[in-house]
């Protein structure tokens, strides 16, 4: 970015498909930093003018820039592999009440039905899902979410929907950041038959088969391209139907 600035570059967009540091948000107890807030400081100060980014994991992460942020989603390129296995009704499940809402993006998308995960984190990296919203009885549900690092969300809420009566179980993930605790997490864990994920942070490992990975090259391409052009990126949001 400053070898692009002072070679006199008349604008230059960083394309971050994977914003680092997003969980770190918002002070949750005392003498704790805001890194996103201070990456976005950085960058401003390195002298980006434009940010693209792929599913943040909270969009009032926006507001930390004071320049254009185009906030492009993974969807348009995950319903279409998870459509070949899913069938012609399944059930989103949102792993907790924060991911609702993109739970539902995603049930529009699929026309499928509904259900959320009440669930109790028990530290950062160990959780407790408690109890079930929703009929996942002989249904083949997906579970999604932004992102994934130890697995363990997503395995407690694969094991109660499998208590629940569910005969398959997915999952979606925009970002794979499995560390080795949570690919032998994943691995141990029988509830979940896939993960369906992006080339968003590079994957190595596709743990025997049960990690698919979907490139999100062409929709960042189409970003940069109307971008370059001064054409609108307006249509690239629009990813409900």
């Amino acid at each position: 970015i400053d070898a692009a600035r002072r070679a006199s570059a008349a604008r230059i967009t960083a394309v971050l498909p994977y914003y680092g540091y997003a969980r770190q948000d918002r002070k949750d107890r005392p003498r704790v930093p805001i890194t996103s807030k201070l990456v976005a400081n950085l960058l401003v100060a390195a002298g980006v003018d434009r940010i693209i980014s792929m599913d943040l994991h909270a969009q009032q992460i926006q507001g930390f820039f004071d320049i254009p942020v185009d906030h492009l989603y993974a969807r348009p390129v995950l319903v279409p592999e998870l459509r070949k296995v899913l069938g012609p009704d399944p059930v989103v499940v949102s792993p907790d009440s924060g991911s609702a809402k993109m739970a539902m993006y995603y049930c529009d998308m699929l026309h499928g039905g509904f259900a959320v995960v009440a669930k109790r984190r028990l530290s950062g990296s160990s959780v407790a899902s408690s109890h079930l919203v929703g009929d996942v009885k002989d249904k083949i549900c997906v579970v999604t979410d932004d992102l994934t690092s130890t697995a363990g969300t997503l395995c407690a809420a694969a094991n109660l929907l499998k208590q629940a009566g569910a005969k398959e179980v997915y999952a979606a993930v925009s970002h794979c950041l499995l560390n080795e605790k949570g690919k032998k997490t994943l691995l141990e864990n029988d509830a979940i038959k896939q993960l369906f994920t992006t080339d968003a942070v590079p994957q190595g490992d596709d743990l025997n088969g049960r990690i698919k990975v979907v490139s999100v090259a062409p929709l960042l391409g189409e970003a940069i391209m109307r971008i370059h052009e001064g054409k609108s990126v307006s249509c690239l949001f629009d990813v409900r139907s």
